[in-house]
């Protein structure tokens, strides 16, 4: 048997969404800019997509603008409004436990003269409302703050801390990377207070390469890509139909049915934390002293006394047990992972942690074999570091 637990990383694409690819690559494979009919054909593919997402959203479909994914819609919100805003201010204010996509373009403003405020979370991983208030300025451009931290799956309360930025700096602009928390939360930016959102396909079991970024009407925003002028200038380059198509179809599905969907993946993770808490060294972080259902719906990270998380990933996977040992991303900066270390992780459980994720096709089975393995496996391990 296998255990697919690593879908924070990715997830695996659904039948319908192959199909539509598919069909777009092999018979609707013209070129959107073109004038004659497959190229008609193609653009209507894209404009279903942005309807449909814009229908999630209750947004307009002009606020949408496809991406190759997660990654390029942080670096275009915060780039593209760092540059078009220069005048207005040069402070930038995220968090500690952001995703690489969002540090790395972050210190690269920093290179350019702007200023970062990082702030901190408690042990949970959740912003202090009051840390964020004195943090916001008269020069403060831009707040990037995740929804669901990738990590550990620690949730903002969004609304709350747009709310405080907005009455402290009405002018601020407030991003959030969405990523992990699209297709688990039901979003509405203007009912929130967000003016850009960033989103990624592959996470809610779309294809690879897909995503966009939400900007609000009449927010001032620079392009960052430059060529032919497709997305009315705001993302040159011909359109990736396929992934596109395919994300507006994982997006519709994954939001039918969605409270349901939700309840059943609480139902999986209280699963798995009363397993995990069952085995001896085993420390499930990001709930200290609040209730599961405050935490994101698909991420247990699990920290494990004297073995290395590596070591232990390698021991599962040849059981068919497919963690990660932090973000996917971050693995090839693992410096850039500074989640565990802000919610005061101590310094011995740093390398000792394992990121379980479930998506919507997860099962109680793998659920359980997951367990049933970890159990297995860490006493074995130990044994043989002692030795």
């Amino acid at each position: 048997m296998e255990a697919y637990m690593d879908n924070a990383a990715t997830t695996p694409v659904l039948p319908e969404v192959r199909d539509i690819m598919i069909k777009v690559m092999e018979e609707d494979f013209g070129n959107p800019s073109s004038k004659h009919t497959k190229g008609m054909i193609a653009e209507r593919y894209i404009t279903e997509a942005k309807e449909t997402i814009a229908s999630i959203l209750k947004c307009e479909p002009k606020e949408i603008i496809f991406t190759s994914g997660g990654t390029e819609s942080n670096n275009m919100a915060l780039i593209g409004t760092a540059i078009a805003n220069r005048r207005a201010g040069k402070h930038i204010v995220t968090t500690r436990i952001e995703h690489a996509s969002i540090h790395e373009p972050v210190s690269y403003l920093e290179e350019m003269g702007y200023e970062v405020t990082y702030l901190p979370v408690d042990s949970n991983g959740r912003v202090s409302a009051e840390d964020l208030k004195a943090a916001v300025r008269e020069d403060t451009l831009i707040v990037s703050i995740m929804y669901v931290n990738n990590e550990i799956g620690a949730v903002q309360d969004i609304k709350k801390l747009c709310d405080i930025v907005k009455k402290k700096n009405p002018k601020t602009l407030f991003h959030v990377d969405a990523i992990q928390a699209f297709g688990k939360y039901k979003i509405v930016p203007k009912r929130l207070g967000i003016d850009m959102l960033s989103v990624s396909g592959h996470k809610i079991n779309g294809p690879k390469g897909s995503g966009f970024l939400y900007i609000k009407d009449k927010t001032k925003i620079r392009p960052i890509i430059w060529g032919g002028g497709q997305q009315k200038g705001m993302r040159s380059g011909t359109e990736n139909v396929p992934a596109i198509a395919g994300l507006g179809v994982a997006a519709d599905i994954i939001y039918k049915d969605h409270s349901t969907k939700i309840e059943r993946l609480y139902s999986l993770k209280k699963r798995m934390i009363e397993g995990m808490n069952k085995i001896e060294g085993a420390i499930v972080n990001g709930i200290d002293g609040i209730d599961i259902e405050e935490t994101a719906p698909h991420i247990v990270s699990v920290s494990f006394e004297g073995i290395k998380s590596e070591v232990m990933l390698h021991a599962l996977a040849q059981k068919g047990v497919f963690v990660s040992s932090g973000s996917a991303c971050s693995s090839n900066h693992p410096e850039l992972s500074g989640t565990l270390k802000a919610i005061g992780v101590s310094d011995e459980l740093l390398d000792s942690t394992l990121r379980y994720s479930f998506s919507m096709l997860t099962t109680e089975e793998e659920i359980d074999y997951a367990v049933k393995i970890t159990a297995e496996v860490l006493p074995n391990l130990r044994k043989f570091i002692k030795q």
